[in-house]
């Protein structure tokens, strides 16, 4: 038997989605990459936005005109935050919430006995969902979830539905994971959580518990952060996390606007003041990080005095990339019903300008980095002979070699700056 997993939303998504595969494998499934020849085929899903939703929908209808005759099954956060509408998608045999993955399986054979459709979704529990994996295919780094569920409500944000409460994997399991991990080769581990930062707090722990037993992992060389809460990071934890020389010194703070008046709609926990105070002190610790961000326009209220501060505040903090892009109206939450909607003409011309300050500010980073000499893990090979990774800063490098490089880690000197990569040269032999 063979299964398809098509992957949509983040990198705990992904992680997810690796997890069900290794549970079916050893259930006596194949991972197949074609879907058409496979006998199972799941959706993991997001609803982040409208435009997720839409994504989810077109995956099922590919599955099905593809493969008339496989299981098709829904899971991920849209069946958890809009049962109702995920059970009326009949392209989907199996619909399965976000905290009950460990019932895939049984509903599967369910409905190869009886064809009846099954719809398994139930509310979240208080624990930690207990999956694991050992290795990520096609994969040079593996990503690692250690936290799930989000406290905070932002007015905008229907993942607090869909994923519940701030639940964290025990930190025995985790270096279990780790260990099993990095025997199988991966030379980077990347922690990863729907609120990455609020880890722990379920268990008396902080996140600098997780990065500590990441990086004492024997054949682990680097340790990565996935996406923060900027406020969750102080002092006392920065300084404790600089300890670590395994951690990658990049950052991705998610900042959503650079205006104190739209943060406070967006019912976000911190001010572009506090936000400014812990970018310092994040540099100051990790020298030569490279901090990354998402930022949101056209959130409702926004006025053009607004967006000017907060594209002052992207150009003043000089991000190593942003990710921007236009608030897209999500039924459930606060900011859905808000007023002032911001025309979809003005977001996108304020988006435009956002997205070219942020270029700028990327070109600048690169800049700095020309004329150093940095470890680089090389990933894959983009082209023929030409081999693309990652400096521990997150720096792309795109490297000239007769030799395959992918799962190394070599010294490299910067040597030029193109638009989305940087050009580098071995120092060393291969």
């Amino acid at each position: 038997m063979k299964v398809s997993v098509i992957t949509l939303g983040c990198k705990v998504n992904q992680y997810e989605s690796q997890a069900m595969l290794s549970s079916l494998q050893g259930a006596g499934y194949a991972a197949c990459d074609d879907i058409s020849q496979s006998d199972l085929v799941i959706v993991n899903s997001c609803t982040v936005t409208a435009m997720s939703d839409r994504k989810v929908r077109q995956a099922l209808r590919r599955a099905r005109r593809e493969n008339p005759g496989a299981v098709v099954v829904l899971t991920g956060c849209m069946p958890q935050a809009f049962p109702e509408i995920a059970e009326s998608l009949t392209e989907a045999d199996v619909v399965l919430g976000n905290s009950n993955r460990a019932s895939l399986l049984n509903d599967v054979q369910k409905f190869t006995v009886t064809q009846q459709r099954v719809i398994d979704i139930i509310p979240h529990g208080s624990k930690f969902e207990p999956a694991e994996v050992d290795r990520f295919y096609e994969r040079t780094r593996a990503f690692v979830k250690i936290e799930d569920g989000c406290n905070r409500f932002c007015s905008y944000c229907i993942i607090p539905y869909a994923r519940g409460r701030v639940r964290s994997k025990p930190l025995e399991d985790l270096k279990r994971e780790l260990g099993e991990i990095a025997a199988n080769g991966y030379r980077e581990i990347v922690l990863t959580g729907i609120n990455l930062s609020a880890y722990g707090q379920d268990l008396g722990l902080t996140l600098c518990d997780a990065v500590e037993a990441a990086c004492a992992t024997q054949g682990v060389d680097r340790v990565r952060l996935g996406s923060l809460e900027p406020e969750q990071l102080d002092e006392a934890n920065i300084e404790r996390l600089s300890r670590q020389k395994k951690l990658c010194p990049q950052f991705h703070l998610s900042l959503q606007s650079g205006c104190a008046a739209t943060l406070k709609r967006m019912n976000r926990h911190y001010t572009p003041t506090e936000y400014r105070t812990i970018t310092e002190n994040l540099r100051n610790a990790f020298p030569g990080a490279a901090v990354t961000t998402d930022i949101m326009v056209g959130f409702p209220g926004e006025t053009d005095e607004e967006f000017s501060e907060s594209l002052a505040f992207e150009k003043e903090i000089g991000f190593a990339k942003a990710h921007v892009f236009i608030y897209s109206r999500r039924p459930g939450t606060p900011a859905a019903k808000a007023p002032d909607q911001v025309p979809h003409e003005a977001a996108e011309e304020r988006s435009r300008r956002m997205i070219a300050a942020a270029a700028e500010t990327r070109q600048a980073f690169f800049l700095q980095q020309t004329g150093k000499t940095e470890p680089v893990l090389f990933e894959r090979e983009c082209e023929k002979g030409v081999f693309e990774g990652y400096t521990e800063n997150y720096t792309p490098v795109r490297t000239a070699c007769g030799t395959d490089l992918s799962g190394r880690i070599l010294p490299v000197r910067i040597a030029e700056v193109l638009e989305d990569f940087c050009i580098g040269e071995l120092t060393g032999s291969v």
